[in-house]
């Protein structure tokens, strides 16, 4: 059956317009391997295009006062709520998430700019004072500007909502990348904004990481920075957002561990790490990637207490399973878990998208200083 392949256009300056370049970049479902759109591949002058729209639009918006911010926020936030499920499916089809998953995560991100309408009535300073003979001092929070988001492809609408509500509720502009692989729904939710927004306060530009994403970090009159990716795109955006003083705010992976008491039930922890380690697939910057136990937990073995007749591989719209999406992209989760602890812990293996099993019964295979191993087979 042949697949709808739909046109997208970069959103700056309250315009649909196209790269400048003409280029454009296939967008799949990671479920089917079928490309379901296409976007631009923006260029740096794209991104330049898309800072002055903001630039532009910043003046009038630093006029509005809390109140009218909130207000906007606030219809933004009825309107993304009014369209969840239509969001929820084109979501769960760029991703390659369970529906059920994807619908789980709209309220969570209307919540946040409903939060974030209420926050932006309580910015605040310090107490003024007089702490010099014949003057007197305050402190005034302002908004920086232009502001830099580039969101990940693992929950796309809801990390470019975490990025632009608290961004416009303090008065700044917003030039949001999404992830070049999952565009879709940021692009969706800048058609709802077109209609709330004044012109240029959002704008999204759709592309690779470089040059695009290079282009925002770059770029002079861009003040800040707003990544959630991995640490060593985090580590090149530090260096570069160096050279014209930007502010950043990098949130990236993590090598979170499961932590487990002597007294533990063993069930409960083998459920709990499937819960922490597999939830979408694995796919999360809090997945637990080892496990640091108490002494007297050395006799558990995983394989005695892991449920993995629940694992289950499926598509997209099947009724819910547990982790019933194939993980895209875990390497770097399994890559972090080879890194050294000092801490007991157990080995494990992954031997695919959802086996797992464990070294020899009753051996725990790492304490101390050594770390544990894990590999796997990245799904294409």
């Amino acid at each position: 059956m042949s697949t709808t392949v739909s046109k997208h256009q970069n959103f700056v300056g309250g315009e649909w317009v196209d790269a400048t370049g003409g280029e454009t970049m296939e967008v799949l479902n990671p479920a089917t391997g079928e490309t379901i759109a296409e976007v631009p591949r923006s260029s740096a002058e794209d991104v330049d295009r898309a800072v002055q729209a903001a630039k532009k639009a910043l003046p009038e918006w630093l006029e509005t006062t809390p109140g009218e911010r909130a207000e906007i926020l606030l219809k933004l936030a009825d309107a993304l709520d009014q369209h969840g499920d239509e969001i929820a499916e084109l979501e769960s089809q760029n991703v390659g998430k369970p529906l059920s998953y994807a619908k789980d995560e709209i309220p969570v991100a209307v919540d946040n700019i409903r939060f974030f309408a209420g926050a932006a009535r309580l910015l605040e300073g310090k107490s003024a004072g007089e702490y010099m003979r014949g003057y007197s001092s305050w402190l005034r929070r302002e908004p920086i500007g232009i502001v830099g988001g580039i969101a990940p492809w693992n929950y796309p609408l809801m990390m470019a909502v975490w990025k632009l509500a608290p961004a416009l509720a303090a008065g700044n502009v917003q030039v949001l990348k999404p992830s070049e692989q999952t565009p879709l729904t940021t692009l969706r939710f800048a058609q709802l904004a077109a209609d709330i927004l004044p012109a240029g306060v959002l704008n999204v530009v759709t592309g690779d990481g470089v040059p695009a994403g290079e282009a925002i970090v770059k770029h002079p009159d861009v003040r800040l920075v707003s990544l959630t990716g991995d640490v060593e795109t985090g580590k090149i955006i530090a260096r570069t957002a160096a050279d014209t003083l930007k502010r950043v705010h990098l949130e990236l992976g993590g090598k979170a561990p499961v932590i487990v008491f002597d007294d533990a039930d063993p069930e409960a922890v083998a459920a709990g790490i499937k819960i922490g380690g597999f939830w979408n697939s694995g796919q999360d910057c809090t997945a637990a990637s080892r496990v640091v136990a108490g002494p007297k937990t050395s006799r558990w073995t995983i394989s005695s207490s892991w449920p993995t007749s629940t694992t289950t591989v499926g598509l997209t719209k099947k009724p819910r399973l547990p982790f019933d999406s194939p993980p895209v992209r875990t390497v770097a989760f399994l890559a972090r878990s080879r890194k050294p602890s000092t801490r007991s812990c157990w080995d494990f293996e992954i031997t695919g998208p959802i086996s797992i099993s464990s070294p020899s019964a009753g051996s725990p295979t790492c304490s101390d200083s050594t770390a544990g191993t894990s590999s796997s087979s990245n799904r294409s």
